[in-house]
């Protein structure tokens, strides 16, 4: 930049710099029968998850959530989503879940509502992200290597 000596020059320096336009509004991303699609995925756990207006119910390879995932902990943890977003019971959830644990497949299944909600009404976007839901969850298990009894364990040395 050019030596400015007076307050008025910086002041017109200012004015003539470029103005930086607002980002485009996101618009909703919905299928033919006006759901959202998301994927959403934890440690070795992938979840395909639709959500679409509703009462609230949630399937999860078409058992109910409370059959899927019998610990209360899991189904808060799906529920985080929906009590940041500030829409619980608005949305019904239909999704499917393979790979890993049950505590992964629950963390999946929230990234990926997270995720179909954002699309679904982009205004929610912000307080999920502000949560961190919709950043995939990059923790998983290290691998063993070898000389290791573990990932990182080594075998005993000596006894005495």
């Amino acid at each position: 930049m050019a030596d400015l000596s007076s307050l008025e020059e910086l002041r017109d320096a200012v004015a003539a710099a470029p103005v930086v336009e607002e980002a485009p509004k996101r618009e909703p991303v919905r299928d033919s029968l006006g759901r959202s699609y998301a994927t959403g995925k934890r440690k070795d756990a992938v979840a395909r998850v639709w959500v679409k207006p509703g009462n609230g119910k949630i399937t999860v390879n078409g058992k109910e959530v409370e059959t899927y995932f019998a610990r209360p902990v899991l189904r808060m943890v799906i529920g985080q989503a929906f009590s940041v977003a500030g829409v619980a019971g608005e949305f019904d959830v239909m999704c499917t879940v393979k790979g890993g644990g049950l505590s992964g497949q629950a963390g999946a299944v929230k990234h990926g509502i997270s995720q179909a909600l954002s699309l679904y009404e982009p205004s929610l976007r912000p307080a999920l992200k502000a949560a961190g839901f919709l950043t995939r969850d990059s923790r998983v298990v290290e691998r063993k290597k070898y000389g290791k009894r573990k990932a990182r364990r080594s075998f005993q040395f000596s006894k005495r």
